[in-house]
């Protein structure tokens, strides 16, 4: 059995599609699916069960193994970078994911874990994922606390090197569509460019980058999916792990893509930034790859204009197409 939490949300459910192309379906997704349209996720996906995220808590509470699992892949956690509620996400996010890595390292099962490049702050210490800086990290808001949090603690518990923890950049695909304001831009693009023949970006508001220059890492989920389907197969391989392309592009690279994607002329307004988040804004994110790489891991990425293609041509354009 392999255990999917967060297995109707966006990472979640793509993953399990991968393992059914690879022909897995003894699958466990474990979720909370809510009042929402997240259970679209699962229309066209093969699994054998589906258990509430609080029933899954409670059935791990002990010494014994319920479900003869074979691995856990914890992608459950509440992933709004703008979320408050510091005591919620300590206990979804690092109580939770404490609870579920102790139960897969008691089975002995492979564990792998949701990260995120929020925990890198500003960036002022670089992209390393190398676990000697961890202590040097410094997230902006307490989304990226909570991950950095569980990351504090495997390591302290001397247990890091036993699961792979996962850094995932900007993600962007199909299967996003429950997630509202935290849909990646390529989505929200999309929307506001069928509705308007226009796109709004933010200014920016540093001297050394223009408008729309603003760069991120961006990553396909489907290149997501084939970077944890790799990692389920190759055990030695534990840590912190970045996921992303290892090239940073700029917000107006996005947009042309979204615009060449859809067969229209670029037409770009830039919006003051919200002072909300002028301060906890990441100027420029870049995944160094050189862990994963060294570590074995030698598929290509698509390109950041090869898979905003698939998903606006393959998904966004054809209303309810799901992975």
């Amino acid at each position: 059995m392999i255990i999917v939490t967060g297995g109707a949300g966006f990472l979640g459910s793509a993953l399990v599609w991968g393992l059914n192309v690879a022909g897995r379906d003894d699958i466990l997704v474990v979720d909370n699916l809510g009042h929402g349209e997240k259970w679209k996720n699962l229309v066209n996906r093969r699994f054998a069960d589906y258990l509430h995220k609080d029933a899954f808590l409670a059935a791990i509470d002990g010494d014994k193994d319920p479900f003869g699992v074979e691995a856990v892949v914890h992608l459950g956690a509440c992933s709004a970078t703008t979320e408050t509620d510091a005591e919620y996400l300590m206990r979804n996010n690092v109580a939770y994911s404490k609870a579920v890595a102790r139960y897969a390292l008691t089975a002995g099962a492979r564990l792998i874990v949701a990260s995120s490049a929020a925990t890198y702050g500003d960036g002022a210490m670089g992209f390393d994922d190398d676990v000697d800086a961890l202590d040097t990290l410094r997230p902006l808001n307490m989304y990226g606390y909570s991950k950095h949090l569980f990351d504090l603690w495997a390591q302290r518990e001397g247990v890091l090197g036993q699961l792979a923890s996962l850094k995932f950049f900007n993600v962007y695909g199909p299967n996003e569509y429950h997630k509202g304001e935290m849909r990646s831009v390529v989505c929200k693009s999309y929307a506001q460019i069928r509705k308007t023949g226009r796109l709004s970006l933010f200014k920016s508001h540093r001297a050394e980058y223009p408008d729309g220059g603003q760069k991120r890492d961006f990553l396909s989920v489907k290149d997501a999916v084939a970077v944890m389907l790799w990692l389920l197969e190759h055990h030695e391989a534990g840590g912190l792990f970045n996921v992303g392309c290892g090239a940073a592009r700029t917000w107006n690279d996005l947009a042309a893509a979204v615009f060449s994607a859809m067969e229209r002329a670029i037409a770009v307004d830039y919006i003051p930034m919200p002072e909300a988040i002028r301060e906890k804004y990441q100027y420029f994110t870049e995944a160094k790859m050189d862990r994963l790489h060294r570590a074995g891991y030698d598929q290509p990425f698509l390109t950041l204009e090869e898979g905003v293609a698939d998903y606006v041509r393959g998904y966004l354009a054809k209303p309810d197409r799901y992975l």
